[in-house]
Parts: structure tokens; sequence; C-alpha cells
């Protein structure tokens, strides 16, 4: 930049400045070049999902317009002719055993959680820490050999949902700890200190005050661990042992079949009807899925603190 100024007494002050240089042509080009690959990877990444999409959507949509999809019983029925069946024993199989991973699950993660943060000086934080991160890279198939041995084998307990559901809770906790310990980081030290300088003492405020701030993105994070889990095939394939042909609610016996289970199930059985069976379910599974997904963003909107 260069300023000319008139020194001539009582005469205005003039000056003329060049602000910015010509972006060079090199320059030009590497930014083109840069864009271009972003956008070239961008779509060499959504190509795949888009593509995937596709094919489940339109092979899995005209079981979901057959009226008794969500509500009848393909198990039991003969696959070679008869697309007419319903899939409600694995969706109702799916949904217990995610409840039960939930019910036992949520309260060990979300007080895990509470103790990495709200407690960093205990002796339990560094060893606790540290077997999360390790449990929350183990494969699923691991956790699903481990329940088997321990608790089928060992305690001679038996295949049942309850079993698929102790496998899920090793892979539930360990996302609900990392959700719930990345809220509560996100909670202004000012609120906890104005709640000290109240007299509140500390296990009121985090019940009172942490806890709400918080609630959000919490439930947020269980509600996609909820969607995480409910497609795991590893624990359904071993632990639930053979799908029983009537609708079983019963976490405590074998033979509860799931939506990842009716699916291999009907592969398996390479029937002429078997595509129009585990194309629907894929499709079902993706949908309940999305659809917890939109559940977690409304909920977070709706009890995120409100801001003027």
């Amino acid at each position: 930049m260069t300023v000319t100024v008139d020194t001539t007494p009582g005469g205005p002050v003039k000056s003329s400045a060049t602000a910015f240089r010509e972006v060079s042509a090199s320059r030009k080009m590497r930014n083109e070049v840069a864009r271009g690959t972003f956008a070239l990877c961008f779509v060499l990444g959504v190509i795949p999902l888009v593509w995937l999409l596709w094919t489940v959507i339109s092979s899995g949509a005209p079981a979901l317009a057959d009226p008794n999809w969500w509500f009848g019983n393909a198990y039991g029925v003969d696959t070679t002719t008869q697309y007419g069946a319903g899939i409600s024993q694995a969706i109702i199989g799916t949904l217990i055993q995610a409840l039960i991973a939930t019910v036992i699950s949520v309260p060990i993660a979300v007080m895990t959680g509470i103790m990495l943060v709200e407690y960093p000086t205990s002796p339990l934080v560094k060893p606790v820490s540290f077997m999360v991160d390790i449990l929350a890279g183990v494969p699923s198939i691991v956790a699903t050999l481990f329940i088997f041995t321990v608790f089928v084998i060992g305690l001679g307990m038996g295949q049942s949902a309850l079993m698929v559901s102790l496998a899920l809770i090793l892979l539930m906790i360990p996302i609900v700890v990392r959700s719930t310990e990345e809220m509560l980081k996100l909670v202004p030290d000012e609120l906890r200190e104005a709640s000290y300088a109240l007299g509140i003492s500390k296990w009121r405020t985090i019940m009172k005050v942490v806890l709400p701030t918080a609630l959000s993105g919490m439930l947020s994070g269980v509600f996609l661990a909820i969607a995480r889990i409910m497609g795991e095939t590893a624990p359904v394939l071993i632990l639930a042992g053979p799908a029983s042909s009537q609708v079983q609610t019963n976490p405590f016996e074998g033979g509860m079949n799931s939506l990842p289970l009716f699916i291999k199930d009907m592969w398996a059985s390479a029937q002429p009807a078997s595509d129009f069976y585990y194309w629907g379910a894929a499709l079902t599974l993706i949908i309940i899925i999305a659809a917890l997904n939109l559940v977690a963003a409304m909920t977070a909107k709706f009890l995120a603190p409100k801001t003027k």
C-alpha cells in the first residue's frame, strides 16, 4: 500500500492507495484444483450411499406397500409362493431387545459420565476412562462371544433375547458414556460456581443445574446409541437361538426374532419370495433407525436451553 500526502499549508490531504494486489494466476489455479478435488471426493463418497439407498428402497418398497407388512407374520408361511405375510414378529423382537439394553445401560453410562466429569480427582477416573476406551473398540462379535461363553455356556442360561440384550449393553455403554461426558463438559463452570456460591451441595448442583442443562445432548446420544445397536447382527445370530414361528415376547426364552435375524433367515432360505421379505425388512430397519435419528434431533432442539 502506498500513500501520498500534500504538505501545503491549508491544503487538503490527498492520498492514493492500492489496497490489494492482483491474485496471481498460479494461486488461482491451485485454488481451483483444490476445489475440484474436494468436489470429486464428495461425489465419490455420495455415489455408494445413493446407490445403496436406491437399491434398498426400490427392492423393499413393494413389501412395505403390502397392507399386512406391519402386522402380519412371515414365519410359518410358504415363501415359495406367498408374498403377503408381514414382519410384526421381527419388529416386536427388535424393539424388546433394544428396550432391555437401553433400560440397563443408560443409567450405568450416565452415572459413569457424571463421575468422569464432575469428580475428576477420583482414583477411579483413569481406569474407568481406559476401560471405556477399550470397550468402545471391541467388535460386536467379541462382545457376543464373551456373553456366550460366560452366560450361555458357563452359567447355563441358554440362548434368549436377554443374552442378546446383554451383548448390546456392552456395545451401547461406551457410546452413551462418551456422549454424556462431552455434553457435561459443555456446561459452563459459571453455572456450577453460582450454585456453589448459594450454598447448594455438589450433588444437588449436578441434579438441578448440570444435568438439566446438558439433557438435550445426552438424550440425543442415547437415541443415536439405540439406533446403532438395533442393526447389530452378531448378537442375534449367536445368542437369540432359532427363530420361533410364533410371536415371542418373553425375553427369558429362546426363539425371539428380530429384523437382522429375519433378514438372515430369509436370505438363507433362497426361496422365490425370499428377496421380497429380506429387502422389505432391510428397508424397514432403515426407516426405524432414521426415525430414531429424527427423534434425537427433535428432542435436542426441544430440550436445548432457551437463549434470547
